[in-house]
């Protein structure tokens, strides 16, 4: 075979060759890949905003309790200054940055209405009374709080009604330590929906009224 045609073979095999490389090269197929990107993206954001809605707000989760009184917006800003609230005792709104311990204590005296308000922000409930309560029904009370964390109970001189549960922007008024109510309160609220900073202590701070 003459050299010429042995580069005429040549040229022609590697044309096919190249041929045949384009033929059996797969393409990226970008144009799925996009589609079906887009549609996951689509997807996740459309059950994300699904869980967000159908996630009850803290106004939801309240309890149906007989007698119950709410409030929301309530400031929560810290300040050493005496502060005046809206309720006697407060059930929320701007407080000292020391809380007060609320482990389960029961405090023979008056507390700071700033303190306890603090402690309230960290998910504690606040039993409060007035004296002269008899006192089978103040160790009822004093039994519930002590064996219950994230609770404490103090006299209150200038209540209307002879016992107080509150927690942040929910108060109930009762007239009884054995009304079923209390416990209703305490499940509802220690620790509950309405905590505005879940995982806060509630020890070490202030330890005296």
């Amino acid at each position: 075979m003459s050299k010429s045609a042995r580069n005429k073979n040549a040229r022609n095999t590697h044309a096919r060759g190249a041929r045949q490389n384009a033929l059996t090269q797969r393409e990226t197929p970008w144009g799925p890949i996009v589609f079906f990107t887009v549609v996951g993206l689509v997807a996740v954001l459309a059950i994300g905003y699904a869980f967000v809605q159908s996630r009850p707000s803290s106004a939801d989760d309240r309890p149906s309790i007989a007698g119950l009184v709410t409030k929301d917006d309530l400031d929560s800003g810290h300040t050493s200054a005496a502060v005046k609230y809206a309720t006697d005792p407060p059930m929320g709104g701007d407080h000292h940055p020391t809380w007060q311990n609320c482990n389960g204590r029961v405090y023979d005296a008056a507390l700071r209405n700033e303190n306890a308000v603090h402690s309230l922000e960290h998910g504690a409930v606040w039993i409060t009374y007035r004296p002269g309560l008899p006192a089978a029904q103040l160790d009822v009370l004093k039994g519930k709080v002590t064996r219950t964390d994230y609770t404490f109970m103090s006299p209150y001189p200038s209540l209307d009604s002879p016992i107080v549960l509150s927690a942040w922007g929910n108060q109930l008024k009762i007239d009884d330590a054995s009304d079923p109510r209390v416990d209703k309160f305490l499940r509802a609220f220690v620790k509950g929906p309405q905590t505005l900073e879940p995982g806060a202590p509630c020890d070490g701070a202030k330890d005296t009224p």
